[in-house]
């Protein structure tokens, strides 16, 4: 008798293809930014786990949203912090005004990348930004950020040249919804966004780049019933992340400092999770959290002298606290937006 042998799900050419890009490209501009000293290294980490992991593709039109949501995030710090930053009542509801724009374009389908980009750019800058002290300048932030975007572009073009897909991807429709509902997730994901935003300035969370970055990412579901999951997963993501991060600093011990290791240790683990991250369909979701997750630990606290152990735990706790009330934000303005007719949404019972 012949035995079966049950196998796992498995990358197909495309999918491994794209894995290695992800690996290839995060390791790549991690790389960069620790042998230039570049600040900001969660920019150059991040951003290509950003635009490998949730864009397949490589074209002018997903380049141009990149760049143009880096451009449109930049201006509006620039303006808000220069101009608004000593007016917290008008700065909050200019924060709210650029949150509908950006989720709008998301919502609408009409430039989705530009709007999921110009969120997560938008939120770190601000919240960076913000405890800028007098001391200091606003301006090395914002050209970090745009030479990372810059470099991510340059990056992104070079993986997709080394391994491109065997075969052309079909393209993804966009689901055509109502009016209503469109209103109903502008409203809902910009108003949790700002509180996030406000939340954390009052509370004086200058450490809490990856809960703020969380409040915001399980908002990309667009709605209440999708981001219950979705912050089930970014939670779960988080944790695999956390464990991730501290079993690399296990094995790196005191030899953080020596770059080849650290290198070598995130690529093993992005190419893992980025496997795992196509095979649950390319969408934010468990595998996604993983990736971005270690990206900000090693991009952010990884570096001589310092180590991941408290970084990692420090986040998960706070990560965790961040997403139950992200949810019930959400849950309170999903109830409250469909009890008026102009903001419901299609998916009210």
């Amino acid at each position: 008798m012949s035995k079966v042998v049950s196998q796992g799900p498995q990358l197909d050419s495309n999918g491994l293809r794209q894995a290695l890009r992800i690996a290839g490209g995060c390791t790549i501009g991690f790389t960069i930014s620790k042998l230039m000293n570049w600040p900001n290294g969660i920019f150059f980490t991040v951003y290509p786990m950003l635009l490998l992991g949730m864009v397949p593709t490589f074209s002018r039109a997903v380049i141009t949203q990149f760049i143009a949501s880096a451009a449109f995030s930049a201006f509006v710090v620039l303006i808000m912090q220069g101009l608004f930053s000593h007016l917290p009542v008008v700065m909050t509801l200019l924060v709210f005004a650029v949150f509908c724009i950006l989720f709008y374009q998301m919502s609408s389908g009409a430039a989705f990348l530009f709007g999921a980009l110009g969120v997560v750019s938008l939120s770190i800058q601000l919240h960076f930004s913000s405890y800028v002290d007098q001391g200091s300048s606003i301006y090395p932030l914002i050209l970090s950020n745009g030479l990372a975007i810059f470099l991510t572009a340059i990056i992104a073009a070079i993986m997709h040249g080394i391994f491109p897909d065997v075969t052309a991807r079909p393209g993804r429709a966009m689901p055509t919804k109502a009016k209503e509902s469109i209103r109903h997730e502008v409203l809902l994901c910009a108003s949790v966004a700002t509180l996030s935003f406000v939340v954390f300035q009052v509370l004086d969370l200058n450490d809490s780049i990856s809960a703020q970055a969380a409040s915001v990412l399980i908002l990309f579901s667009l709605c209440w019933k999708a981001a219950g999951m979705a912050a089930w997963q970014r939670a779960i993501g988080t944790l695999i992340g956390c464990n991730a991060a501290l079993l690399s600093q296990l094995l790196l011990y005191s030899h953080s400092d020596f770059l080849l290791f650290p290198i070598i240790t995130l690529w093993i683990l992005s190419f893992i999770f980025a496997r795992f991250h196509i095979l649950g369909g390319g969408i934010p979701g468990i595998g996604f959290g993983v990736l971005t997750t270690f990206g900000i630990l090693f991009g952010n606290y990884l570096g001589p002298g310092q180590d991941l152990v408290y970084s990692a735990l420090y986040r998960f706790s706070s990560v965790s606290v961040a997403i139950i009330l992200s949810l019930c934000a959400v849950y309170v303005m999903h109830h409250i937006l469909n009890r008026f007719s102009v903001t419901r949404h299609h998916t009210f019972d």
